[in-house]
C-alpha cells in the first residue's frame, strides 16, 4: 500500500534511461541534464552506475521521465544540502536585502554615540564651550 501513488513503482532504472535515451538521444539528455555521463562517452552501464550512487542526478532523471510521459509529478524534494528545489528556494534578493538593513543598524548607534557624546573632532580642535 505505500507504493500505490508512486508512478515509478514497478520500473526499473535501466528502463528509464533507455526510454529517454530513445525519446531524446544523449545529447539532449545531456542538455536537459547537466550530467556528465549523458555528455562523455555515455553507455546505459555507465549512467546507471552513476545513477545508483548520485541521488540528487536520480532525482532529476526520474523527473524527466515522469514529465516526458506525462505521468504525475512527485511533490519537491529536499536535497541533501538542506534546501529545497530550485522553484521553492526563497529568492536572493531578500537574502541580500538584509545585510543593509543590519549596517544601518550599526551606523544609527554609531551616530546616536556620537550625538550624546562630545562634538565630532573635539580632542583636535578643543570642545566649543572653552
Amino acid at each position: 500500500m505505500t507504493q500505490a501513488n508512486n508512478p515509478l513503482h514497478g520500473i526499473k532504472l535501466e528502463t528509464i534511461v533507455t526510454q529517454l535515451v530513445e525519446k531524446y538521444g544523449w545529447e539532449k539528455l545531456g542538455s536537459r541534464i547537466n550530467i556528465q555521463c549523458f555528455k562523455d562517452n555515455p553507455s546505459v552501464k555507465s549512467t546507471l552506475k552513476f545513477l545508483r550512487k548520485t541521488p540528487w542526478a536520480r532525482d532529476k532523471v526520474e523527473y524527466l521521465y515522469l514529465k516526458a510521459n506525462k505521468l504525475p509529478l512527485p511533490p519537491p524534494k529536499e536535497d541533501s544540502r538542506g534546501s529545497f528545489s530550485a522553484k521553492s528556494r526563497p529568492a536572493k534578493a531578500k537574502v541580500t536585502a538584509a545585510k543593509p538593513a543590519a549596517n544601518k543598524v550599526v551606523s544609527a548607534k554609531a551616530s546616536s554615540e556620537i550625538a550624546s557624546t562630545e562634538p565630532v573632532n573635539a580632542n583636535i580642535w578643543g570642545s566649543s564651550s572653552n
